[in-house]
């Protein structure tokens, strides 16, 4: 079972960060893989069970639920429900936490799931890289286009 690890330290608040991230359907607006994402059955997009279902830039669409949310840990995990990708058994977990020598933000997003045989390697890479690592500069672009 694969785990895909990455974090990075934002140049912002951690409430402005966490503002944008606990909108479990606000990822459109930031990360450059999703075009369009809509809470099925008009549910609030921070109650948990909550489901998105989003289509990518590339056109694919995926469903996912939201598992957990906790404003006092500034963390929330999620599941793929739906993917054209063979992510199987994913669970994801976001967590972030204040630097306070700096008023900067500690952003932790981690993963687990099963694979194809054989694809483990380049699975892995692909949720690690074009998810959680473009994330992380597409918050930093978001973030300064905000700021201007």
């Amino acid at each position: 079972m694969p785990r895909v690890v990455r974090s990075t330290v934002i140049a912002a608040p951690v409430e402005t960060l966490w503002a944008i991230l606990r909108d479990f359907n606000g990822h459109d607006q930031w990360h450059p893989a999703v075009a369009e994402s809509v809470i099925e059955r008009g549910l609030p997009a921070d109650r948990v069970g909550c489901v998105r279902r989003f289509r990518l830039a590339d056109g694919s669409e995926l469903r996912e639920r939201l598992l957990t949310l906790s404003d006092a840990d500034m963390a929330f995990s999620y599941c793929l429900l739906d993917t054209p990708i063979p992510l199987l058994n994913y669970v994801a977990h976001v967590r972030l936490a204040p630097v306070t020598d700096s008023d900067e933000t500690f952003w932790h997003w981690e993963s687990r799931f099963d694979t194809p045989k054989g694809r483990e390697a380049e699975l892995t890479r692909l949720v690690g890289d074009q998810i959680y690592s473009d994330g992380f500069s597409a918050i930093r672009s978001h973030l300064a286009e905000r700021a201007r």
